[in-house]
């Protein structure tokens, strides 16, 4: 703080005491002694606990989303401008699109681009060589962040529609993906379908697929409220590109985009009834005559 005064929040009876050593940060910058310096003077702030150091976008990325994926999403990123590929503000437009954006405080050498990075809603701005005094006031920010988010933000009516059980409304998270050695970014919505890979999972999109280092599993409970559900121990499908549900010799699928998927027995019952909710039609196997009326026409096999 620059008055040099105790802050009526971060000193309040339920706050005092708590902000030490709870704060986990990455770092982001390509020049290793500047990225080291850094470092330095994080880890020596008291209210930090954790931090994470990377040199480029791409892997801070999957830093954070790996956080998340264990459900402990980092605090703030403290990141350069000027790198090479994807730089600080690429990046920062990137975390802007996240459903829950860390706040980003802009490290760098230069001054010109303040006036853009405030216009990506940066916290701060810090100009190298980075003094202790002025770091701990970006400290002190990220820690009314941290209060802020975990106050309580229900409101009266939204609290009233989760109980009603509408779904919350999320945000249009974007996904780095690996694809041939090149890092893409997909949209949430644009994902139809996830694949388990072993420790990585394929996002399948109308245009492609990508590979995300995520467990299904983790990827089940962050996406849950978007939209998708699990159908087999392989597979995890978005509601809203389900063309189909089909039961043939026994054995249910559904069709996405062209593309067949078994629903396991585990999972069957509980799609159906997510299914009928959104009002889609089950198309039984031909020639059985149990088709609901509002049912496409079989077709012959699943998927021609």
């Amino acid at each position: 703080m620059t008055s040099g005064l105790p802050c009526p929040v971060c000193e309040g009876p339920d706050r005092r005491g708590s902000l030490e050593r709870s704060l986990r940060v990455l770092a982001v910058d390509d020049e290793a002694p500047a990225l080291e310096d850094l470092v330095y003077l994080l880890r020596s702030d008291p209210r930090i606990a954790h931090v994470e150091a990377v040199t480029d976008a791409t892997k801070a990325l999957r830093v954070l989303h790996r956080a998340m994926d264990a459900g402990q999403p980092l605090d703030a990123v403290f990141l350069d401008i000027r790198m090479p590929g994807l730089d600080g503000l690429d990046l920062a437009r990137v975390l802007s699109r996240f459903a829950q954006p860390p706040p980003v405080v802009f490290v760098t050498a230069h001054q010109q681009p303040a006036v853009e990075a405030f216009e990506l809603k940066a916290l701060d701005y810090l100009l190298k060589p980075v003094r202790a005094e002025r770091l701990a006031e970006s400290v002190h920010r990220i820690v009314h962040e941290v209060w802020d988010s975990k106050a309580p933000a229900e409101s009266a009516p939204a609290a009233q529609q989760q109980q009603q059980g509408a779904p919350p409304e999320v945000g249009d998270e974007v996904i780095p993906v690996e694809l041939g050695g090149v890092t893409r970014f997909i949209r949430l919505a644009d994902i139809r379908y996830v694949e388990a890979h072993g420790d990585y999972a394929r996002l399948h999109t109308a245009t492609g697929s990508g590979l995300v280092r995520a467990a299904l599993n983790g990827l089940e409970e962050r996406w849950r409220s978007a939209g998708f559900v699990r159908i087999h121990r392989s597979h995890l499908v978005s509601l809203g590109h389900i063309d189909e549900l089909r039961l043939e010799d026994g054995h249910l699928s559904v069709t996405i985009g062209g593309a067949v998927l078994p629903v396991s027995r585990r999972h069957a019952r509980h799609l159906r009834q997510l299914l009928v909710r959104r009002a889609r039609p089950i198309v039984p196997p031909a020639g059985q005559g149990q088709s609901v009326p509002t049912a496409p026409q079989p077709r012959n096999g699943l998927g021609s």
